[in-house]
């Protein structure tokens, strides 16, 4: 995959990523039983807010910092592999959780490719 297409794909990911958090932290709060989903809101709200950070700082053209880049990148697959794991904990019984999870595999797999094209 080309350089630009990993960046195109990771950017879209990332604010996808983001928005499905959102959604399953918004839709746990609504559940019966949200006290057994509180850590899965939290990881779901901080993987929001570090997918779209990621994503930001990649859609900028008016320069390029690697390192920070890639400690971005890092923090996303970190944050959405964390986030995968505590959703699919829930998946079976709210589909929110599973569908959150699949967002946030294709995030971590995206940012993982983008890292490996900056060599």
């Amino acid at each position: 995959m080309s350089t630009a297409r990993a960046l195109v794909r990771c950017i879209e990911e990332c604010f996808d990523c983001s928005q499905t958090c959102t959604a399953c932290a918004d839709a746990c709060l609504s559940e019966a039983g949200v006290a057994d989903l509180v850590k899965c809101v939290r990881t779901c709200w901080d993987c929001a807010e570090i997918c779209d950070a990621t994503g930001r700082v990649l859609s900028r053209h008016t320069g390029y910092d690697a390192n920070l880049t890639r400690a971005m990148l890092q923090a996303c697959v970190t944050a959405c592999g964390s986030c995968a794991d505590e959703c699919e904990g829930h998946a079976r019984m709210h589909e929110h959780c599973r569908v959150c999870a699949q967002a946030c595999r294709r995030c971590e797999q995206a940012c993982q490719e983008m890292i490996s094209t900056l060599g």
